[in-house]
């Protein structure tokens, strides 16, 4: 197979999956797959086995949601236009506003719908300014508790999304319950409440039955349905980025020019300055991996082989299921990777590859 391609291994990803479906069964609470961070639906129909549906970021997320999987499709936007709210309503079972002016903007044509807000406690686990919902003046969500509690009556669910990559139960368990102080006498008066994605309970050691016993307390003593929304959590080490070595040179370091490029192919390890990750990364040598773009900084990172990089030789990035393939463009014009699964049965299949037809129908 010619790369570069993401390759979704259906083997590791239940592994994370049936960590959902027990922390389901231990807590009561419902996992929605956060379509922001992964949204490749040729596996939807396995995920959906053991995920009681998706939620969204915009009008396009909600309807890919409700078309290929199916199960409860939440419609979140920061801003919904007027051209397109009738289509969320569409294709959602419940629609959750940003604001109060947005929740009153459309609440005649969203009477019938089931209706959320999204509220900022002002408190997040996010290392990354860029990244923190509870940023200085963040447009995320209502904030104020006695302007959310006034429209109450008008809303039957509340959405919360501030952990961020935590991997830490005892600060999630800190924030809900600063969540409980601040908010609970309108939490009283809900039906269910998200908390959002951002909680790494399917690593390893994560204190699963701690954070089970904890989302119950809170569903009883509030009377809600409890929903998480896993985006990383769901797909984490469940693919890799394939890529071939091109050509090496040496300036100071050993440098591997590969197939592919961060800025286009994972561009999170660009915007917050990670590097990628190889297994196992031992050896004697060290080499430089750079992308094949014009961007100077087009670099996966520096790692360890046993034997000296030439070009032809194959890499494979570890963890490349998150945010890749919702935001790989075509800068540069470098080939998109395709995008192939490996099945339980350890077959391999390309279910989508990309040609220079893509690239031009992107343009205009």
């Amino acid at each position: 197979m010619q790369t570069p391609y993401y390759l979704i291994d259906k083997a590791r990803l239940l592994r994370n999956l049936e960590k959902i479906a027990w922390l389901r069964n231990a807590s009561g609470a419902k996992s929605l797959l956060a379509l922001k961070c992964f949204a490749t639906w040729s596996v939807f129909d396995l995920m959906a086995e053991y995920m009681d549906g998706s939620t969204s970021s915009s009008l396009y997320e909600v309807k890919l949601g409700y078309e290929k999987f199916g199960g409860e499709t939440h419609a979140y936007s920061v801003a919904y236009a007027e051209d397109e709210i009738a289509e969320v309503l569409a294709n959602s079972d419940k629609i959750i506003f940003n604001s109060i002016g947005q929740l009153d903007r459309f609440e005649s044509v969203a009477q019938d719908h089931v209706r959320g807000l999204r509220v900022n406690p002002g408190v997040s686990t996010s290392e990354f300014d860029l990244a923190d919902p509870a940023r200085p003046f963040s447009r995320l969500g209502e904030h104020e508790p006695a302007q959310i509690a006034a429209v109450a009556d008008r809303i039957s669910g509340l959405m919360f999304h501030n952990n961020c990559e935590n991997d830490n139960f005892n600060r999630f368990d800190e924030m809900l319950t600063l969540i409980e102080d601040r908010f609970g006498a309108t939490l009283h008066k809900m039906a269910w409440v998200s908390l959002g994605g951002g909680i790494h309970f399917t690593g390893p050691d994560y204190p699963l039955d701690k954070l089970a016993g904890r989302l119950k307390r809170f569903a009883e003593d509030f009377g809600v349905q409890v929903y998480l929304e896993p985006g990383e959590a769901t797909i984490t080490g469940a693919a890799t980025l394939e890529v071939t070595v091109l050509d090496t040179l040496h300036n100071g370091k050993n440098l591997a020019i590969v197939d592919s490029s961060i800025e286009a192919h994972m561009l999170d390890l660009l915007i917050y300055r990670e590097p990628a990750k190889i297994s196992p990364d031992t050896g004697a040598h060290e080499w430089m991996i750079c992308g094949k773009s014009c961007l100077a900084g087009d670099i996966f990172g520096e790692f360890r082989f046993d034997a000296p990089l030439t070009a032809g030789d194959r890499i494979s990035f570890q963890d490349a299921a998150g945010y890749t393939m919702v935001k790989k463009n075509w800068f540069n014009g470098v080939k998109m990777p395709g995008i192939a699964i490996r099945e339980l049965d350890g077959t391999v299949r390309l279910v989508r590859d990309f040609g220079y037809d893509d690239f031009k129908a992107a343009l205009s």
